[in-house]
């Protein structure tokens, strides 16, 4: 049937984005059940967002500015930062720098995916629009995601620069989310310019995910796996 495909191809991204920034995990692999249960969170953050977003629009109104900085940025990004807080933080599981990458990638993309299922279901789309999505706001989600999760690895194991580096998880995701959306807005080269933003994302995004495996305390249980790295770099 045509609506389970699409459906199929609405969930699809960001749980391939999932995966594979779960696999980036060099030295200690998370549990499988906490990654997704922070997935769930992601995707139940969908729900208050929409109803607190909606309540801003109407008590606010409407420009590029506020929904690109406001509206979608600030508030989707601060549920999140706020699920990764107080949920994750101080859990057990959360013992290595690169932790902090997965599980705000699992959140992002539990809240990408229900997001992309609605428009997918709401909305009269094809495959294309469906790839589009996938190339940028799914992509951005788990991106935006990438850079929140770098900065609270920093701050659970940086104590003396723990407030500064939690400030930049929530700042700099608001701060790349706004301009992503912000860009979507415009009316003119908006395509050139989300391309390079993208490239960009990517580019700093994975230096994140090697930075945050270089800081692994379990680094030197895994000798093989510096042999490999430095044969490839």
């Amino acid at each position: 049937m045509l609506w389970l495909s699409l459906l199929t191809a609405a969930i699809a991204p960001g749980m391939a984005l999932l995966v594979y920034f779960y696999l980036k995990d060099r030295y200690d692999p998370e549990p499988v059940h906490m990654v997704a249960r922070m997935f769930l969170f992601g995707a139940l953050l969908v729900f208050p967002t929409m109803v607190l977003q909606r309540a801003l629009v109407l008590g606010l109104g409407e420009s590029p500015v506020l929904y690109s900085f406001v509206y979608s940025a600030g508030v989707e990004e601060f549920f999140k930062w706020f699920v990764l807080y107080f949920v994750l933080y101080k859990h057990a599981f959360f013992d290595e720098p690169y932790d902090g990458i997965v599980y705000s990638v699992a959140v992002s993309a539990g809240f990408a995916t229900v997001e992309n299922v609605f428009y997918a279901l709401l909305n009269f789309v094809t495959f294309s629009d469906l790839l589009l999505r996938a190339l940028l706001p799914v992509s951005g989600h788990a991106l935006f995601g990438v850079s929140m999760g770098y900065h609270l690895g920093r701050a659970k194991f940086s104590q003396q620069r723990e407030k500064r580096f939690l400030l930049f998880a929530i700042c700099i995701p608001i701060l790349y989310h706004g301009l992503f959306d912000y860009i979507l807005l415009l009316r003119t080269n908006w395509m050139f310019l989300i391309a390079v933003f993208m490239v960009f994302l990517w580019v700093r995004s994975l230096r994140k995910v090697r930075k945050a495996n270089d800081r692994s305390s379990r680094r030197h249980l895994h000798p093989q796996e510096e042999v490999k790295m430095s044969t490839f770099s």
